[in-house]
Formats: C-alpha cells, sequence, structure tokens
C-alpha cells in the first residue's frame, strides 16, 4: 500500500468500524456494499473472501480511493456462528458459547486506486462466562445481539458475558487496529 492514503472509503455498513475509525482521527468515507456473504468453509477463508467481495463490490463502482472491505465471523472449532436472525438463534449461539472459549476472525481487504488487493486475518480468542436463564434473558432483552456476529457485542452490554480475552479487543469490536495499520500504516499520515 502507499505511504499515505488520500482517501478512504471504508465498504461496510457496521457503525462499530465507522467509529473505530472516526476514534482515530482517519477521514473516510462509506460506501454500503450489495454482495452475496460465504457463509460456510474455513472460518478464516470465509472472512477475507467476504472482505474482499465487500471492497471488490466498491471499488468496481469507481469509489476512487483506497477501499477497505472487513469480515467477522466467531468460530466455535470449526462451526461458525454468523447474525443471528432472531431472538432464538441468538440464544441457541449464546448457549452454545456459554462457558467456552471461541475465536473472533476478522478478514481485511484494501484494494488500492491500482486496483491491486492487500489482505490480512486477525484473530481473538473470547472465553465466555457460563451464561445462565436470567443472565440470558437479560442481555437479550436489550437486544444488542442484532447484527452481530455470535450474537454479541463486547463493547456494551455482552461485556457481561465475557470472562477473558486474549488479542485485540477492538477486532472483537469488529476492527482489529493493529491489523489493519499494518495492512496500512499510511492511514495515519493520509
Amino acid at each position: 500500500m502507499p505511504s499515505r492514503v488520500s482517501r478512504l472509503v471504508l465498504a461496510s455498513r457496521s457503525p462499530q468500524r465507522r467509529a473505530i475509525l472516526e476514534q482515530l482521527g482517519i477521514q473516510f468515507s462509506v460506501e454500503v456494499p450489495e454482495v452475496d456473504e460465504v457463509v460456510q468453509g474455513p472460518p478464516h477463508e470465509v472472512a477475507l473472501e467476504n472482505a474482499y467481495r465487500k471492497a471488490a463490490a466498491v471499488a468496481g463502482e469507481g469509489s476512487g480511493g483506497v477501499v477497505l472491505g472487513v469480515d467477522t465471523v466467531v468460530s466455535l472449532g470449526a462451526r461458525m456462528y454468523g447474525k443471528p436472525i432472531d431472538e432464538a438463534q441468538a440464544r441457541e449461539t449464546l448457549q452454545a458459547l456459554s462457558g467456552r472459549r471461541h475465536t473472533v476472525i476478522s478478514g481485511l481487504c484494501l484494494i488500492g486506486e491500482d486496483g491491486r488487493s492487500h489482505t490480512v486475518t486477525e484473530s481473538t480468542v473470547v472465553q465466555f462466562r457460563p451464561l445462565d436463564d436470567a443472565l440470558l434473558d437479560w442481555y437479550l432483552s436489550g437486544g444488542e445481539w442484532r447484527e452481530r456476529a455470535g450474537g454479541y457485542a463486547i463493547q456494551g452490554r455482552g461485556a457481561a458475558l465475557v470472562a477473558r480475552i486474549e488479542g485485540d479487543f477492538l477486532n472483537v469490536v469488529g476492527l482489529p487496529v493493529t491489523a489493519l495499520l499494518e495492512l496500512a500504516p499510511g492511514l495515519l499520515h493520509g
């Protein structure tokens, strides 16, 4: 990637990713891609492929900048947990993760103005507390599980579900900053 990034385009509808970029003081615009996401396969490959699809869809529309696509999946062994479709599925997901260690994997894809793509993945291990029905009822009643891989948001009420993490906290939120800056150090100088 170039040493300076003049214009970053975030190919995502995620408010968490926007907030992280804003927190860093990175100037960017947002273009929401319309893509069919992969839902099966090895978790690292799924995250990378979806990140690439998002970035490529926006870059293909002539966005005129460096395009960032990101995808985050939650993996318990080979099984992936995406965004629950309803509260019942969110409960099932959280019960499966209860008292166990799972991995949050983000795939990042940057497509430069020259059309070349650069990718990286980041993994963070999350240990959940044992979750009883009362805690699950409390968590699910807040609706925070919506549009969240694995059905939880660690930066919100979901913090009450977590015993510990190993790795990048912001990866669990949705955008691993260290991996992003390794991929494109010029973002902080744009």
